[in-house]
Formats: C-alpha cells, structure tokens, sequence
C-alpha cells in the first residue's frame, strides 16, 4: 500500500498542466469518482486495523497534495489556447430577459386605470351568435355591419355563428346575468373582414366599458373619459365629443383627444388639427337595456369603446399596425422595462 503512495505521489509531482484540457483531464485522474485516489480509499478497508490511521493519514496527504496543484495553477498560463478556454473567474453574461407585448402593457394600463375607480373587469367568447353579436345591440337585420364584407361568419351547420366584431358582446352576456348596478370593462381580440395595411387589420383588440345604474347621466360619461385621458396622455391632456351614430348608443359620439405631440399646435400626426380619436361612446340605447331584460325607466347607463392598437399607436407613436402581430424581436425589444 505505501509502494503506491509513493508512486502516485511522483505521478502527481511529475504532471506539468499548460491548458485548461490539461487541468480537467488531472482532476479526473487524481481527484475524479473513479480516480486514483478514490481507488486507494476504497483499498484502505483491506489495511489491517494498525495500520489504517498511519496510511489514511498518508493518502489525505496525497489528495492534499492533488488539491493544492490545481489551486495553485496561475489562471493566465493556462489561457494560452484561447479557442478552447474556459476561464470559470469571468463574470458571467447578464441574462435577456424578455418583455411584455406593447398591447398587453397598454391593456394592463388602461385595466389598472378603470379598476381604481371601481370597473370591473369581464370576458366572453371570441365564436358568438348574431343575438350576443348583432341583435341585442340593436343591430337591424338589414345593417351593413351583417354583411359578408365586415363579418367573419363560420361556416357550420349553425349560420348564426360568426367571430365576434366587438367586445360588446361581452356586456350584453354581463346585463343578462347581472343586475344593476354594472360597472365592467370588456378587454378582447375582435375580428372584421377588412384588407390588411397601415392602418387596418383583419383582427385587433378593444376595451370596451360599461356602467348601468340608476340616473346614470351623459355628464357622468364625459367625466370618466376626461379622467382616462389625463392618465394615459398627462394631465395637460384635454378631450372633445363629436356628435354620431352607433346603433346601440343614444345619443352616440365620438371622442378626441388633444394631440400631445405638438400641444395641439398641429402637427403631422393630428393632420394640423390638435385633436385625435380615440374612441366612441354614448348613453346605452333603452331598445339594448330592454333586450338584456333590464328596465329603461328605472336604469339607465353609458357605454364606450377604444382599440388598444390606436393607443398604443399615439402612445408609442407606432406608424403602422401591422408591426403589432408580425413578432418582429427588433421591434418588440423597444419596449423593454
């Protein structure tokens, strides 16, 4: 047992490393599971008894002596093969963490805003029915919105079924189940058969809210824009309502706000007006109130509506849609927080 003490220990003298290659393959041999010196442990259980203390004490010298070659290898000789080099004292790369698409931080945004004065937030099917989809919003049966050129409609053995055009769907599932008063925001993808370009695509998202109570009046809708518009564009930002059509509000409008870029001066972006659209809203139609089994002359309530695409667009002063869903990393990185 002592002739192979003696004999590792000249193999270990006798070892000159000069690459990290050199370095691994010596502690393998030496100090590895299946090493030499794990060999010898394994052999001191056969030592009679008075001797195993002189000679264990002899082989932890050893493996010592193996410790101390590596520990005192200087860092720099063994670098000279720098194609294979693995220098373990180097820092090592900070991790690339991804980041959230820029319409689910908007969305969060918006969500955030409306739940802080007490919205709710509510989701429904993006496959609905023509009552959810066109009927209980007083869609007539002859409104254009029905047609094939601006409906998705799916083709199975139910005709009425078709993707949703927008999340006002939703609120009418939320009026039928729920008794006022309703105070909900609806966030979803929608679906319209428009050609795809700059400015449209054939599936984007909304954020669509409603609030049923009693004596639920206009000035109350005008306050809660004016509120969102402040925290989302600063508190310089100011909105307008234009007067207009929707067949599931009366009266409707739509909503603009001050263009935050040129301060309303007019630039480019606002087409020299000072003011940009950014949604559109109304007092919720009693004919909808009506259908959803809730009573216009004890309730009534608003309702709006806003693509996160278009914020987002004013928000980050993104020029073209289609940058949202082609997965781009260049462009997607930008939104890093």
């Amino acid at each position: 047992m002592k002739e192979k003490i003696a004999l590792l220990k000249e193999k270990i003298q006798s070892v000159r490393i000069k690459t990290p290659e050199d370095a691994e393959k010596f502690r393998v041999a030496f100090l590895g599971a299946k090493g030499e010196l794990k060999a010898l442990y394994q052999e001191l259980k056969t030592v009679p008894d008075g001797d195993k203390k002189t000679i264990g004490q002899e082989i932890n010298a050893l493996k010592k002596m193996a410790e101390d070659v590596l520990n005192q290898i200087d860092i720099e000789e063994v670098k000279t093969d720098k194609k294979h080099s693995n220098d373990l004292s180097r820092p090592t790369y900070e991790n690339q963490s991804g980041t959230l698409h820029p319409l689910t931080l908007v969305k969060s945004e918006i969500v955030s805003i409306f739940e802080k004065i007490g919205f709710s937030i509510s989701e429904g099917p993006e496959i609905e029915d023509d009552w959810h989809n066109f009927s209980a919003l007083n869609f007539p049966a002859d409104h254009p919105a029905r047609d094939m050129q601006d409906t998705f409609f799916i083709d199975c053995p139910n005709p009425e079924l078709s993707l949703r055009t927008h999340t006002s769907s939703v609120q009418v599932r939320v009026m039928e189940n729920q008794k006022p008063p309703i105070r909900t925001i609806s966030p979803g993808r929608v679906y319209r058969n428009e050609a795809i370009s700059a400015r449209a695509h054939c599936f984007f998202h909304q954020i669509e809210g409603l609030y049923i109570d009693k004596n639920v009046k206009f000035s109350d809708l005008k306050q809660t824009l004016a509120y969102f518009a402040k925290a989302v564009f600063g508190d310089k930002a100011k909105i307008r309502l234009r007067s207009s059509y929707f067949p599931f509000t009366e009266p409707s409008a739509e909503v603009d706000v001050s263009c935050s870029l040129c301060e309303s001066k007019g630039c480019s972006v606002c087409k020299n007006s000072g003011w940009l659209e950014i949604m559109g809203c109304g007092m919720v139609d009693p004919n909808v109130l009506s259908a959803c089994g809730i009573d216009p002359t004890e309730y009534s309530g608003f309702a709006f509506g806003m693509g996160l695409e278009r914020i987002a667009q004013l928000k980050y002063r993104v020029s073209d849609l289609r940058l949202y869903s082609e997965n781009d990393r260049r462009f997607l990185q930008q939104f890093q927080y």
